[in-house]
This record gives C-alpha cells, sequence and structure tokens, in this order.
C-alpha cells in the first residue's frame, strides 16, 4: 500500500487557512477539542501521516504538499505541533506553498536536546509491545481526567488507544530517531513569512526557554513567543481556550486586543 499522507478538511474555503502538522504520534486523535473551538473563524485541516519507517524529513514535506495540492490547497497558516514543526521548516525551505504564516506549538527548530530524543528513540524500540499499550491505557485514563471539560477531545480517545499499535510504536520511534538527525535552522534563518510559537509552562519534552532564546536572536522572522502557564507539551489541547485565542490573533482573525475575548465552541459539520 502507498504511504500518503491522510488529511480531513473542516470549514468554508472563504475563511483563513490553518494547517495542523500532528506531533510524535502522528494523527489528529488529540485536536478535536481545538478544532471544535477554532471552527467558525478559520478553514482547519488537520492531517495522518503514514507509519513509515523510511521518510525523510523532505518526504514528509513533499507528501503534505501532495496531499494539500490534491485538495486544491495551495496557502495557508502552517501549524506545527511538537514533532511537526520538522517538516514545516522543510515545507518552507522547499518553497512549493504558499504559506502566510507559522505557528510553532510545542515545536522547536533544532531539538535542544537531540541527543536525548536519540536516546529516546533507542529506549522506545526496547519498551515490549504490553508494556506499551499499558503505558498508553495509563496515559488514556490521566487523558480522560485532564480532557474532562472536552467532550470533543474525550471522544477521540478510543480512537487514539486503537492506533497504538506495534506498528505505531516503530513509527514513532522512527520520527523521534529522525528528529535526533535533523538540523533546520539554516532554514530559520532565512524564513521570511513571520514565525509565532506558543508552548506550555510544564514541558518536559521541549526546553522552551532554549527554543525561544535561539528564535529571538538566530530568526529574523521571528515576532512573538507565549507561555501558556496551566499548559504543558500539548498545549493546543491543555490551553486550547488561551491557544485559541492568540492563534486567531497572529492570523489576522481577532482584534488586536482579541486574547482578551472568550473564543465559544463551534459546530462541527462533515
Amino acid at each position: 500500500m502507498e504511504e500518503k499522507v491522510e488529511l480531513r478538511v473542516y470549514g468554508d474555503d472563504s475563511l483563513p487557512t490553518l494547517i495542523y502538522l500532528p506531533g510524535m504520534h502522528g494523527d489528529w486523535t488529540l485536536i478535536g477539542g481545538f478544532r471544535s473551538t477554532i471552527l467558525g473563524r478559520v478553514r482547519f485541516v488537520e492531517m495522518t501521516y503514514p507509519r513509515t519507517l523510511t521518510w525523510t524529513m523532505d518526504d514528509y514535506a513533499a507528501a503534505i504538499e501532495q496531499a494539500l495540492a490534491e485538495q486544491g490547497i495551495s496557502r495557508g497558516w502552517l501549524l506545527g505541533e511538537s514533532f511537526g514543526s520538522q517538516p514545516l521548516w522543510r515545507m518552507l525551505a522547499r518553497g512549493k506553498f504558499a504559506a502566510q504564516g507559522i505557528i510553532l506549538a510545542g515545536g522547536f527548530v533544532r531539538h535542544p536536546a537531540h541527543r536525548f530524543m536519540r536516546l529516546m528513540g533507542k529506549i522506545t524500540g526496547r519498551i515490549s509491545s504490553t508494556l506499551f499499550v499499558k503505558i498508553v491505557f495509563g496515559y488514556a485514563k490521566f487523558a480522560r481526567f485532564r480532557y474532562r471539560d472536552s467532550p470533543q477531545t474525550l471522544s477521540t480517545l478510543d480512537e487514539f488507544i486503537a492506533r497504538r499499535t506495534p506498528a505505531d510504536k516503530q513509527a514513532a520511534q522512527y520520527r523521534l530517531n529522525l528528529v535526533a538527525r535533523t538540523d533546520p535552522r539554516p532554514e530559520a534563518m532565512q524564513v521570511t513569512v513571520p514565525v509565532y510559537a506558543l508552548t506550555g509552562f510544564l514541558d518536559p519534552l521541549v526546553p522552551w526557554p532554549l527554543v525561544r532564546r535561539w528564535l529571538r536572536k538566530r530568526c529574523p522572522a521571528f515576532r512573538d513567543f507565549k507561555v501558556i502557564r496551566r499548559a504543558d507539551h500539548n498545549v493546543l489541547n491543555t490551553g486550547t481556550q488561551e491557544s485559541v485565542q492568540w492563534i486567531l490573533k497572529w492570523m489576522g482573525a481577532l482584534p488586536v486586543d482579541g486574547a482578551a475575548e472568550p473564543v465559544k465552541l463551534a459546530t462541527i459539520k462533515h
């Protein structure tokens, strides 16, 4: 079976387009609450990566571009969550997609602890499938408590668990090792579209103070960096309201003082 990126598109094409590149888990199963909150203000595009064990970052970028082109999407804002920030930089360097701006959500340029990422990749590969499933179900129980006020996210947890197969574990391990080998700093230093970033204060996976310092010093297109204090690495879901408000402001879909305004849930129509 051909390896390709799957897309789901929500909203009218007259709205600004926001394209979500998922993190290490590689799919759309944890973005439901954020999606529901931001719909009505943007056309939201979400994706799932294949469980590839061969793609380079350039392959990821090319596949995302192809999937977008097949949906007639040639321009928009790129929202890179964690791992998703890495193919995002390649897309900008390739210049085949007309990015209007980029937003990192728990994302980074070169991971400040890339040697640690390589170690985590090795550890992930040594975890038995049984232990992996136990860890995932343990996370699911925690997530049901953490996302208890987000029905949209809770409804996707069963799908999240179902997708955590041995093949999925191998793909996550491969992505960890790919991050450890990737250095997009040259691309980030040449970006011309505005660069924004947000993160949760409690992020054990990405040391955001180092990311922020590098962006301020080395990325001429960098504009703003927001830290959401009650959120963690999965900032789009653990800090949904604030994330949505800042993203809409950066995209120009809210007035300058709009970050203080509550954002209401939208109704999703498939």
